[in-house]
Formats: structure tokens, C-alpha cells, sequence
């Protein structure tokens, strides 16, 4: 979806809104590179013409990081996923996954990471992280001319703005009041331009605090289920050794008492 123009569209206030291991260029540029678990050198590829370059490690936070700071920049038409393969989230396959399939049920559909779970995006932000962008895949790469050149053919490639207003983070939970802070995740997207009505970086960061509770509690919740686990299963050893024991006992009394 593109109007072909060739168009730019002013990012939203304050882009980009989220702290992070990146650098940032050209708000104007339509390439964003994410270097999953290595440390390349972001400002050569800044340099290289990408209008933000950085590492993402996590599945989820990180992700939806990601996904903010591209559907706040309509300028950005090509995210280009190279760096090493984070061992466990294999984030980068979950950046795939979610641009070519989606979420449900909050979970990246295809993603084989450990906690692949979205909860602070809507589908509307999602819907529009899949539309905006072409996913490059460069993942295991790691050589910066490669990389360098890939920007520079994007760059070339370049359809104009997607049309459409950037979106930011609402602290309107999918249609409550303003007022209503019952909502216990991290509210749904709304158009933001440049109006003023984008909402403050200290809310945005109480958003990511909230995921983060939230991504250690389902981590503590998993260590608990492992010990319970664990707990049966030497329990259960235990009982099998000492009716095993027993029952040898008795044979043996029997075959001593025929004997």
C-alpha cells in the first residue's frame, strides 16, 4: 500500500519514543536495520543511509519496541533483519514470523522463540507494522558492506511515505474512557501525527514496565511449574524404588520358605 509519490511524512513527536541499544539517522530514510543478538557498528550503517540501526534480543519487549518505533515513522518502507540468531528467542525469526503471519492470541504465529508473545501491541499496530514495511532477510550476516549495500538498494527502491498518520501508544485501552486505568495491558495504537495528542515518554515507559512485570512473571511461573515438576518426578522414583524393594523382599522370603 503506497501512494507512489515518493512522498515524505514528519514522524511523530519525539521519534524515536522508546530507550534502546540503537542509533538513529535520517528520519526521512525508508530503511530500518535491527541486528538481532550482534553489535554491529550502527553508526556505519546510519552513515550507509538507515534511518535507525540497532540490536533485539527479546521476542517480546524488544519486538514491540521495534514495531512502535516503525509504525511512528511512516517514512520507513523496508526493515532489513540481519545480526547473529539470538540462542533461545531466535528473535529474528520471530520478526519474520510476525510480519508474515501475525499474532493470535498475543502469540507471534510460526515464531519458535521461548516467550513469543505480543501483549502491548494491538492488532491495529500490527496490521500496520505488516502493511508498512518489505522484510529483507539478511539474518546470520553480519558483514557490514553487505549490509551497507542492501540500504543503499532500498534506499534506490524507495515508494514514498506509507500514507497514512504515524501511530503511537494510546492510554486508551480499545475504546475506555481516558479516565478508566483498570486496563492491566499496554492499550491499543491511535493516530498521532503531529498534533500534539501523542502520548508522553514517561506513559510509554510505564507501558514497557508493565510488560516487563509481566514477561517475569510468566518466567517465575515457568521455574515454579519446572520444580513441581521436578519434585514429582524424584517423588515418584522414590515410591517406585520402595515398592520395588519391598516386593523383591517378599519374593525372596517366599522362594526361601519353599526352599
Amino acid at each position: 500500500m503506497t501512494d507512489g509519490s515518493g512522498n515524505k511524512i514528519a514522524a511523530a513527536d519525539g521519534w524515536p519514543m522508546l530507550k534502546g541499544e540503537y542509533k538513529t539517522g535520517d528520519k526521512n530514510s525508508c530503511v530500518a536495520v535491527v541486528t538481532c543478538g550482534s553489535h554491529l557498528d550502527d553508526d556505519e550503517l546510519i552513515s550507509a543511509g538507515a534511518a535507525i540501526s540497532g540490536s533485539c534480543k527479546t521476542e517480546n519487549l524488544g519486538i514491540e519496541k521495534l514495531v512502535s518505533h516503525i509504525v511512528a515513522n511512516p517514512n520507513i518502507r523496508f526493515l532489513i533483519v540481519a545480526g547473529a540468531e539470538v540462542k533461545g528467542h531466535i528473535t529474528g525469526e520471530a520478526i519474520l514470523m510476525l510480519h508474515q503471519n501475525g499474532i493470535s492470541k498475543n502469540r507471534i504465529v510460526g515464531a519458535k522463540g521461548a516467550i513469543p508473545y505480543i501483549e502491548n501491541l494491538s492488532e491495529n499496530a500490527v496490521k500496520r507494522f505488516m502493511e508498512q514495511i518489505k522484510c529483507i532477510d539478511m539474518i546470520n550476516v553480519e558483514d557490514i558492506g553487505a549490509i551497507s549495500q542492501k540500504i543503499k538498494e532500498c534506499e534506490a527502491d524507495d515508494p514514498g511515505a506509507f500514507p497514512a498518520a504515524p501511530l503511537l501508544p494510546s492510554d486508551n485501552d480499545k475504546g475506555k474512557s481516558a479516565g478508566d486505568d483498570s486496563s492491566e495491558d499496554g492499550g491499543d495504537f491511535k493516530n498521532a501525527g503531529n498534533t500534539g495528542g501523542s502520548v508522553s515518554v514517561s506513559e510509554i515507559s510505564t507501558l514497557t514496565m508493565i510488560t516487563r512485570l509481566k514477561s517475569l512473571d510468566q518466567k517465575i511461573a515457568g521455574i515454579g511449574d519446572y520444580h513441581k515438576f521436578q519434585a514429582g518426578f524424584l517423588a515418584g522414583k522414590m515410591e517406585g524404588f520402595v515398592i520395588g524393594f519391598v516386593l523383591t523382599a517378599i519374593v525372596l522370603t517366599i522362594l526361601y520358605i519353599l526352599w
